[in-house]
């Protein structure tokens, strides 16, 4: 059983892990850099662990306590006992959910590695590939479609957003941690990889020669990538010459397209195998 600590001091080194959570620049470097990142919520702390995730430690307000007493009874590291007003101190905001977790980082697969791993539907064959999606509650949506919709594996170019940071883990409810992702290295000549794995490139964009998405979906490429943008811009000239084929879903009443997470879900749905 964990042992719980009552933490009076918001300046105890051993909250380190939960310090100045809102500081995004801050958190972005400290975060992998230091192999962790923070899980917020019970349901979303049970499914980081779930998905093989080892905790480092807890930090709870006390009315918490017995709704994890389960999961407090499996674990070996640390849990602090904090009151909600100490929490926020710690935090830099009021955590309402009144349960946080640090959970070590796993290494990632290399993104052939990726495309060769054996899933619960044998090796990928389709997959979503986010260039520079900067946003975090888009990148976090974005995940939870792709859980949610059957794809089998993410790919992220260099500049896109942590998936592990904690508001991409909270607006996708956890769900991060279970499609498979890897960060490509040098996009977009990793085009060349999926390539060689047998991947269609399928952009997603507004482009004069683009095709009706139900006319992709209608061809079922046997292996498929799509392809989708950064906020506003879109994908780069770069990522648009890397593709195979664009694809547009069609729009009505003068609107010219859609949020990058709203976008996903409708490709997702409509090239579901």
């Amino acid at each position: 059983m964990a042992q719980l600590i009552t933490v009076d001091d918001p300046a105890d080194p051993r909250l380190h892990d939960y310090t100045d959570l809102t500081d995004v620049a801050l958190r972005r470097r400290r975060e992998p850099a230091e192999g962790l990142f923070i899980a917020e919520g019970e349901k979303v702390i049970r499914r980081a662990g779930n998905a093989g995730y080892g905790m480092r430690s807890m930090m709870l307000t006390p009315k918490w306590v017995d709704t994890m007493a389960d999961l407090i009874d499996a674990l070996t590291c640390p849990v602090y006992v904090v009151s909600p007003e100490l929490a926020e101190s710690v935090t830099g905001y009021h955590v309402h959910r009144g349960a946080l977790a640090s959970m070590a980082r796993n290494p990632l697969p290399t993104p052939a590695e990726l495309l060769e791993s054996a899933g619960p539907h044998g090796t990928p064959r389709r997959v979503a590939l986010f260039e520079d999606m900067v946003d975090h509650a888009n990148l976090g949506a974005a995940f939870r479609n792709a859980a949610a919709l059957g794809v089998d594996a993410v790919l992220l170019t260099p500049r896109c957003a942590d998936p592990l940071y904690r508001r991409s883990v909270k607006v996708s409810m956890g769900t991060v941690f279970a499609v498979p992702y890897a960060r490509l290295e040098s996009w977009p000549h990793d085009a060349d990889t999926l390539r060689a794995h047998g991947f269609e490139l399928a952009a997603l964009c507004l482009s004069e020669d683009s095709v009706d998405l139900d006319e992709l979906a209608a061809r079922r490429p046997e292996k498929l990538a799509l392809m989708l943008g950064t906020e506003g811009d879109g994908l780069s000239p770069a990522a648009l010459a890397a593709a195979d084929v664009h694809v547009r879903i069609p729009m009505a009443a003068g609107v010219d397209s859609l949020n990058v997470a709203a976008a996903s879900a409708v490709a997702f749905y409509a090239t579901c195998p």
